[in-house]
């Protein structure tokens, strides 16, 4: 079960990469500034997260202006050249060593036979840090409930 509602959200620093470089994305950089959804999708260059991720960049406005991180277990090298692919607009934050999967409790176990990745799960954290969206989807082919998200992210205005 993903962490609940109501909890302090697990502080990470992962690693993103861009055409300027590897940079740090760190969650507690937007506490006190902006409320931050967090997705964990499995695997970069599966068609479920590109449709996904697709659709989420095509979108980012209708987040009311929260930050967007997404998470998977890929190298930032690989975020890099799928999100270039896809014209991915949202940050890419890679766990590759599955630190902050295991801390948001959304490991899937050998997904595919081909090892733990993320499950696909979405958070919603406010400004200050607190879990205000809780979602973990049934199978990794499911999406979230982004209508339930952004309802969550119009009350934290």
């Amino acid at each position: 079960m993903p962490i609940p509602v109501g909890s302090k959200a697990p502080d990470f620093t992962l690693k993103s990469k861009s055409a300027s470089g590897l940079a740090d994305v760190k969650l507690s950089a937007n506490f006190g500034q902006k409320n931050t959804v967090l997705l964990f999708f499995p695997l970069a260059f599966t068609s479920v997260c590109t449709a996904e991720l697709c659709d989420v960049s095509n979108g980012l406005a209708s987040f009311e202006g929260a930050s967007v991180i997404a998470v998977s277990v890929d190298s930032p090298f690989a975020q890099e050249a799928w999100a270039k692919a896809n014209n991915i607009q949202a940050t890419l934050a890679s766990d590759l060593n599955k630190t902050v999967i295991k801390q948001y409790d959304v490991v899937f176990p050998l997904l595919a036979g081909v090892g733990d990745t993320a499950a696909r799960a979405a958070f919603v954290i406010d400004k200050n840090g607190v879990v205000q969206y809780s979602e973990q989807t049934p199978t990794p082919k499911d999406l979230p409930n982004f209508a339930a998200i952004k309802e969550v992210l119009a009350k934290l205005k």
